[in-house]
């Protein structure tokens, strides 16, 4: 029932405007900021109707005087449309009611991103891959992920090849790429400004979050499409157990940056395979003090040991970048420069 119904600080102010009627409505919107009046037009967006008893408590929340009779039946989006449509100023109206329209339209990205992968990846299988990777380039990178696991073998290297090399995208491609999936799906969108999208990082993301060694396998089809790409991905996927590739000579280097109080927390949950090759880089005794420290260490956040090893890795990654190692999965010893 509309009596029990929990009315948010927002909502009661979007069914009071409404209340009010366009022009009361309109004076009250001038004294309101652009952040506000767009929250409480989305709002207004989603309201199709205000039984008595809801009106009666807003109204009498804001201390106002009025008759309840019938239940009202509105068009909340286009009363806000109208609403905005009455500001004085243009340009601040032009503004507004582009971010009311991109926020209560449809779009067929936002729709892919709520399929299943299974049927997002039947939807786009058949695309261009230039166009499959635009389309999974502005996806979450877990979904994009598990979409590309559902395509055909022969294009997950060819698609995450694309997104590598992707850069901005202007509105003109993005409406195209758009229209087409309109027609797939039955949605209507529109693009306002040129789009960041794909690059490795976005890439080694994706790949991150793939299961069933499926990174693995698209890296080796990719290496014979660009192996400069792959070793350039290998790098920005090294991670702490990869300390496992390096020589003794780039440990030792890399330990010489690393205090042992920080050392001994990233070695928290570390593997015996990796403790070993740290361990064996080091003075007997230095080991053996660490050994200890851990023996005695009690719970530690996993976030702590986390950003332990990862500024072990930046440390890494720095010293590569100085020229005085070099990394990537089974980059070994003879790689070293």
């Amino acid at each position: 029932m509309a009596a029990a119904e929990k009315l948010t600080g927002l909502k009661k102010a979007a069914i009071l405007l409404i209340c009010l009627g366009e022009e009361a409505a309109g004076k009250l919107l001038q004294e309101l900021t652009d952040e506000e009046i767009f929250k409480i037009t989305r709002c207004m967006a989603g309201i199709e109707h205000i039984s008595d008893e809801t009106r009666a408590r807003v109204l009498e929340d804001f201390e106002l005087a009025t008759e309840s009779k019938a239940g009202m039946v509105v068009k909340g989006q286009e009363f806000a449309k109208r609403l905005i449509a009455g500001t004085s100023d243009k340009t601040r109206e032009s503004s507004l009611m582009r971010q009311f329209v991109s926020g209560t339209e449809a779009r067929p990205l936002e729709s892919i991103a709520k399929m299943q992968p299974s049927m997002a990846a039947g939807l786009l299988e058949n695309e261009h891959p230039q166009t499959l990777a635009l389309v999974l380039s502005t996806q979450a990178v877990e979904h994009a992920g598990a979409i590309i696991a559902k395509l055909p073998e022969g294009k997950r290297a060819d698609v995450i090849h694309r997104i590598a090399t992707l850069d901005k995208v202007s509105p003109l491609v993005i409406e195209r790429i758009e229209d087409a999936l309109n027609k797939e799906i039955g949605i209507v969108i529109g693009a306002q400004e040129q789009r960041q999208v794909g690059g490795l990082k976005k890439v080694v993301e994706i790949l991150d979050n793939m299961t069933d060694n499926l990174d693995s396998e698209i890296l080796d089809n990719l290496s014979e499409i660009d192996p400069d790409m792959v070793e350039d991905i290998r790098k920005m996927m090294f991670t702490f157990e990869d300390l496992c590739a390096l020589d003794g000579r780039a440990i030792q280097m890399i330990l010489r940056e690393v205090n042992n109080d920080s050392l001994t927390i990233a070695l928290k949950t570390a593997t015996d395979e990796i403790k070993t090759k740290i361990f064996s880089n080091m003075s007997s005794r230095a080991a053996d003090m660490i050994k200890d420290d851990l023996e005695a260490m009690g719970p530690v956040r996993l976030s702590e040991v986390e950003a332990m090893q990862q500024t072990i890795v930046k440390i890494a990654m720095k010293l590569e970048e100085e020229g005085k190692l070099v990394l990537g999965k089974g980059s070994g010893g003879d790689e070293f420069v």
